[in-house]
């Protein structure tokens, strides 16, 4: 099957008007096209490696828990649409959840059970990303259960603890909390409370270096998440993070990088100029060279977009700006099949028209997602060389 006449963007360079041939699966060859152009333009399928959308579809409401496969399917849906064709689902183990609620232990390793069953049934290819609060002790022994039985694809740690990571600014936790409906009072008392019962900083250090070795162990990628400080960023490279999620300061970005973390940030984050919660922007980290991986983080829509406003300052350009959500995080995850459009990957491809609307997603040479106005394909092209 062959795409022709459509702007083709590969790792490195842009074929304005191009063509491309898929056999098996996978991208057989890559030619220039001789004919009019379409007015498409195919990307590599993007990477997202961190997803939270899974909780909410399960959970839209609160206490109103959705079927798994209504949950399941939906997202997958919105994943394909968007142009995603490798989606790492975020689910939480939270010491703060209650026994069966979400994010409790149980609650969550039935979730990954259940969509480790689900997903050979879905269009994108889905991953198991275990976001891990290292505070919660108890969660670590069904940790390693999931990794013994190869449900976790990616492990990530993170302290919501108040006054440090994500929420270091108190006062603007507060303001946070009150937007969800609590009083001033309530909202500080809660907060005061989880500070009052912080776990002590060598429990945290056991905790940290317990999923390592098991990250180790398994051979599974493990990420740092909300790293606010040098000293932060420096314990989780010591530790064997290969991948810095959302750091909330400038400094400890850098420090990340030095160490050779990969900085992933959210797509939303870059697509809006600014992080909700008021920690660095994806655009300053990206001017000053420190983001390498754009994730859906809440709403993988935005990770066009995202590009699209990135590729205006980055060094490559559009290219550059692709990278962020294809070729790179397959890097940083051991992907090595796919992430770029080149011979012998899969492939993963979203056309997107010239309205930059996703209106095709292929995955493994299967449209996963149409719009019914996507390019046509052909057995033979009008082609002018290989390149």
């Amino acid at each position: 099957m062959w795409f022709s006449d459509a702007k083709i963007i590969l790792a490195d360079r842009i074929i304005e008007n191009g063509a491309l041939r898929i056999e098996n699966g996978v991208i057989a060859e890559i030619t220039e096209s001789v004919g009019q152009p379409s007015g498409f333009t195919v990307f590599p399928g993007f990477i997202d490696m961190h997803g939270d959308m899974i909780e909410l579809e399960l959970e839209p409401r609160p206490k109103v828990d959705f079927p798994m496969e209504v949950a399941v399917g939906h997202l997958d849906v919105r994943l394909a649409a968007a142009g995603v064709t490798t989606a790492y689902a975020g689910v939480s183990f939270s010491r703060s959840a209650i026994d069966g609620e979400r994010r409790s232990f149980e609650h969550t390793s039935a979730i990954i059970r259940a969509l480790k069953d689900n997903i050979q049934a879905l269009r994108v290819d889905h991953r198991i990303h275990a976001r891990f609060d290292m505070t919660y002790t108890d969660a670590i022994a069904a940790l390693e259960d999931l990794l013994v039985a190869g449900a976790v694809d990616l492990v990530s740690v993170m302290d919501h603890t108040p006054g440090q990571g994500q929420y270091r600014n108190i006062e603007k936790l507060i303001s946070y909390r009150m937007r969800g409906g609590k009083s001033e009072d309530e909202a500080c008392a809660e907060i005061q409370t989880r500070m009052d019962n912080a776990v002590p900083v060598e429990q945290l250090l056991e905790n940290l270096h317990n999923v390592s070795r098991l990250c180790k162990a398994y051979g599974v990628a493990m990420a740092s998440h909300d790293d606010d400080t040098v000293q932060k960023a420096n314990l989780m490279a010591d530790i064997g993070a290969v991948i810095s999620e959302f750091p909330v300061t400038m400094e400890a970005a850098q420090l990340a990088k030095e160490r050779g973390l990969m900085i992933a940030m959210g797509a939303p984050n870059a697509m809006r100029g600014q992080s909700y919660s008021g920690n660095l922007s994806a655009r300053e980290a990206h001017a000053a060279g420190l983001l390498h991986i754009l994730a859906a983080d809440y709403h993988p829509a935005a990770i066009l977009p995202a590009i699209r406003a990135l590729s205006e300052t980055d060094m490559d350009g559009l290219v550059g700006a692709v990278r962020l959500a294809s070729k790179n995080p397959a890097k940083a995850l051991g992907l090595n099949d796919r992430g770029e459009i080149a011979t012998g990957k899969r492939a993963d491809l979203a056309v997107v028209d010239a309205a930059d609307r996703v209106v095709q997603t292929f995955g493994a040479g299967k449209i996963i997602f149409s719009n019914g106005s996507g390019p046509e394909t052909a057995e033979q092209p009008a082609v002018a060389a290989v390149v």
